[in-house]
């Protein structure tokens, strides 16, 4: 068992939800996130107010699953992503479980 962390923009939050039912991972948990980037200095320093960077609404979804299942989703998130045309493609990252109860 591994944890994957999945983030997003959240206008890709249902796509996000059909690729974890497409990859069989049924229980997830989910949240609402702000995402951030850092920005070119001229672009900040054209704000009124240059100190405050701007967040993205964005998801973030997490799931202890099986090996098989993550291997699922990774490969039908490079799909996804293959097709998208933004520079905010989803993410994710997977973690060992040392350890549960």
């Amino acid at each position: 068992m591994k944890l994957v962390i999945v983030t997003a923009v959240e206008d890709f939050q249902d796509d996000v939800l059909k690729l974890f039912k497409k990859a069989n991972i049924e229980s997830f948990s989910g949240s609402e996130i702000e995402g951030y980037k850092n920005q070119n200095d001229l672009l900040a320093t054209s704000s009124w107010f240059p100190s405050v960077k701007g967040a993205s609404e964005s998801v973030m979804f997490f799931s202890f699953t099986e090996d098989e299942n993550i291997k699922n989703l990774f490969e039908l998130i490079s799909v996804f992503n293959q097709g998208v045309e933004t520079n905010n493609p989803i993410r994710a990252v997977v973690i060992p479980i040392e350890q549960s109860i």
